[in-house]
């Protein structure tokens, strides 16, 4: 499944939805995980309510299962949940990699179960995708 982590620095999830200069979106599975693709944004990122610089960023993320943020405001949450995009907040900026490794744990184990049907709705996309 894909995941995508906002961040400024490129390290850590450090960043604000609506503000991040860059999404990092990896494959994540039990075995492992990968950088996917790196989008960067440098227009209109500053704080001032501007709800059309959501527009790259969801489309980004669309084939995302899971969007680790630092923050993100109740309008564009309520955008990526429409998108079946399941936000996570961090509490403080964490490290891209510890967050992936826990991932991982988490997909060799007993996933909760809105993990479980987000996991097997990627597999179906993609399986469906494969077969046209």
């Amino acid at each position: 499944m894909k995941v995508a982590f906002c961040t400024q620095d490129l390290q850590r999830v450090d960043a604000h939805f609506g503000w991040a200069k860059h999404i990092a979106i990896y494959e994540v599975t039990a075995e492992g995980s990968h950088l996917v693709e790196l989008v960067q944004f440098s227009e209109g990122l500053e704080e001032d309510g501007n709800e059309d610089k959501l527009g790259p960023k969801l489309t980004a993320i669309e084939e995302c299962a899971i969007l680790y943020v630092a923050a993100i405001g109740g309008s564009g949450a309520a955008r990526v949940v429409a998108k079946n995009i399941h936000p996570i907040k961090v509490a403080q900026p964490e490290p891209i990699e510890s967050l992936l490794r826990q991932l991982e744990n988490v997909l060799r184990g007993t996933p909760p179960p809105w993990l479980r049907k987000a996991v097997l709705k990627r597999q179906r996309q993609s399986f469906a995708f494969e077969e046209e």
